[in-house]
């Protein structure tokens, strides 16, 4: 199945992936594909599928209900822990991203591939929402 052609069948998501545009692929990426990826596909995906094993990703539950304090000892923890690369060990579990502009917020990651994090943020009344951010752009992170 190629998912970035929205042909649907993905699980969770009836006639293709959220966000997709008409014709495929992502919002901000390249035609028929990944954003900063390959065209028509996932770079390191599984067979014949979205990496992961086809699971229903989005969350099922709100996130804490809690904002996160994160003081300088826990940031210098973070700058030693391997900082924003580490991301990957926050998969699918909820995540508090501090942004470089100041920006904060809960977010679900589901993928990582080159400097672009795709998942779920929360967006308060509106639940989940399919969203994407630049690793760059992340000062920050905790999963719980």
């Amino acid at each position: 199945m190629n998912l970035t052609r929205n042909q649907g069948g993905f699980p969770g998501f009836p006639g293709g992936f959220p966000g997709g545009r008409p014709g495929g692929g992502f919002p901000g990426g390249t035609p028929g594909g990944f954003p900063g990826g390959t065209p028509g596909g996932f770079p390191g995906g599984a067979p014949g599928g979205f990496p992961g094993g086809g699971q229903n990703m989005m969350p099922t539950a709100p996130p804490p209900n809690f904002t996160p304090q994160m003081d300088t000892f826990q940031q210098q923890q973070f700058t030693r822990s391997g900082g924003v690369g580490g991301i990957r060990r926050c998969m699918f579990r909820n995540t508090f991203v501090w942004m470089r502009n100041g920006n904060a917020f809960w977010f679900f990651p589901i993928f990582v591939a080159g400097n672009q994090i795709v998942g779920f943020r929360w967006r308060g009344n509106r639940g989940w929402v399919y969203d994407s951010i630049n690793r760059n752009n992340v000062l920050f992170f905790q999963c719980y």
